[in-house]
């Protein structure tokens, strides 16, 4: 057993309410110890578990979409280490958000599965204690994937431990397969409510073997287990919602969705700036200032899509329209409040590829005389962005109750597994022993969406990468992807138009793929012989 230094978080201490949202209750009359020994303190203490998810990824969405090749600065600076590679060190901007949120998520856990031993034993304990193990098993696989191998640490630590040791990628993929094994046998297969069932066990498990078969300590047969445990959780259910109402803000808890974070207006109403999620702010120009609040979304202009996303959609595809905000009425939001759109004006018009002759934009203009004709391949980052609208908007996270904000005030759930990346992972797993196997999965994502059939001729990885691309744009999946299928480097240089292949040079003749062990955390180890992430030393 490996300890590790980690800041002792004072967990949030959360109930469920009757609409599944994490809601806060004050415990500050009772001592932990008794009351976790209780059955409602030990349900408090597991929901608390769930509560860590939104610190995870509610924030800055860097660590999982900057640096690729789908996003990239418009107008804005993004963290030039993270977006760049250049600059990237273990004092960056942002290099240590998963570090700290994912290690005390570990500690919350272990925390649930200590007192899991001394409290009161009901009917749901064993469930409890499979769901807690899954989200351990997530944190972890957030940390491997971005930093390589870890301390891993199993016990609760009550004080400050000053020394720790790393252990092996290795090691620790072998620990979250094991946890999620574990996990499975325990949580039931009811429908998804907001808690961890068996088939968001089943997602994790397709990609954490898909994501270890392509390192060098790869299990022979984690490819096919990939794509069983895929298999498992699609469970014969077929794509059958619009791809537009599948994003319609309040339909998050719809029968695709696998798992989520949880958010709500009720749980966000002692800090509804600090409490939510970022995720709506991201992937668009300003779309302007105080002056529309309420109007239109606060944006960033950055992690803007690259001129490479916009351009992987073909006519047809209905992913194009329930991604992006294509035509931006004078008020953005009457889009989702107006039924009818037939009498609106529109004020911003992003023209697709294929219908960018002159004579379309001409046609357009014509029929739409106070719009502003944004021609296909003219709304995409660049350094000189300077007005508000030059980027296509997405608009799949939009939250019209959000507050007027930069920060984290969007209620909307967060998405992290859904069927359609279910699909995909079963893909890109069966590639390997199956093609026609791996081709069926792929079309039924693209049937859904109206698109064309892809062929075998058409069938590889990179084909496999755009699917993702078009399918999950936006939903924290990229850096991960391009990572794990050893994409980055080929990609990020391609089509990020502030990166090439040198950016990605680092010490010892070594690449930046892992991002560094953040500095902080090996200031304050007394162990001075904990490895840096050599690139980086």
């Amino acid at each position: 057993m490996k300890n590790i230094l980690f800041g002792l978080a004072i967990l949030s201490i959360t109930l469920f309410s009757c609409d599944d949202y994490l809601e806060e209750d004050n415990l500050s009359n009772v001592t932990a110890e008794s009351f976790y020994n209780t059955a409602e303190g030990f349900e408090t203490l597991v929901n608390a578990n769930y509560a860590q998810l939104k610190d995870i990824y509610g924030g800055d969405a860097w660590l999982f979409a900057a640096g690729t090749d789908l996003y990239a600065e418009g107008r804005d600076q993004e963290p030039p280490g993270l977006s760049q590679y250049t600059q990237l060190t273990p004092s960056s901007q942002g290099v240590g958000q998963l570090y700290s949120t994912c290690y005390k998520a570990i500690q919350s856990a272990n925390m649930a599965i200590y007192y899991s031993d001394l409290t009161e034993q009901t009917s749901d304990l064993s469930k409890r204690i499979g769901e807690v193990k899954y989200l351990r098993a997530n944190a972890y696989f957030l940390l491997v994937q971005t930093y390589g191998g870890v301390g891993l640490v199993t016990d609760y630590i009550d004080s400050p431990v000053l020394t720790f040791d790393r252990n092996s990628a290795e090691e620790v993929y072998a620990f979250i397969i094991s946890e999620l094994e574990q996990s499975l046998s325990l949580v039931d297969g009811s429908s998804y409510n907001g808690r961890v069932n068996k088939r968001a066990v089943q997602h994790l498990l397709a990609k954490v073997h898909l994501t270890r078969a392509y390192e060098s300590f790869a299990a022979s047969d984690d490819f096919s287990k990939a794509a069983s445990y895929a298999d498992d959780a699609i469970n014969g259910q077929a794509l059958s919602i619009p791809f537009e109402e599948l994003w319609r803000p309040g339909n998050e808890m719809n029968a695709e969705t696998i798992f989520s974070v949880q958010f709500s207006e009720a749980a966000n109403s002692t800090n509804p700036t600090g409490l939510g999620s970022k995720q709506h702010y991201y992937f668009s120009s300003y779309l302007g200032g105080s002056e529309v609040a309420g109007d239109a979304p606060y944006r960033s202009y950055t992690l803007c899509p690259t001129a490479f996303a916009v351009g992987l959609f073909e006519e047809g595809d209905e992913r194009w329209e329930g991604t992006f905000m294509t035509e931006v009425f004078n008020r953005y939001y009457d889009y989702f409040d107006v039924d009818d759109h037939s009498g609106l004006t529109v004020a911003e018009y992003y023209a697709p590829k294929w219908a960018s002759s002159d004579a379309d934009l001409a046609a357009y203009a014509a029929a739409n005389p106070e719009a502003t004709i944004h021609p296909y391949g003219e709304y995409v980052p660049s350094q000189n962005r300077n007005f508000d609208y030059e980027t296509i908007p997405v608009k799949k996270f939009d939250d019209p109750k959000a507050p007027f904000s930069s920060n984290r005030s969007s209620t909307r759930d967060l998405i992290l597994s859904r069927l359609a990346d279910t699909y995909l992972i079963a893909a890109e797993a069966y590639l390997q022993s199956s093609p026609a196997t791996a081709l069926q999965r792929l079309n039924a994502v693209r049937e859904r969406a109206n698109a064309t059939p892809a062929t075998a001729a058409d069938l590889d990885i990179d084909y496999i990468l755009d699917e993702r691309a078009r399918e999950l744009l936006g939903e924290y999946h990229r850096w991960f992807d391009l990572k794990r299928t050893g994409k980055l480097v080929e990609r990020a240089s391609m089509y990020h138009y502030l990166i090439n292949e040198g950016n990605f040079a680092g010490a010892n003749g070594e690449l930046k793929i892992l991002r560094p062990i953040p500095q902080d955390a090996i200031d304050l180890n007394q162990n001075k012989d904990f490895p840096q992430n050599p690139a980086y030393n």
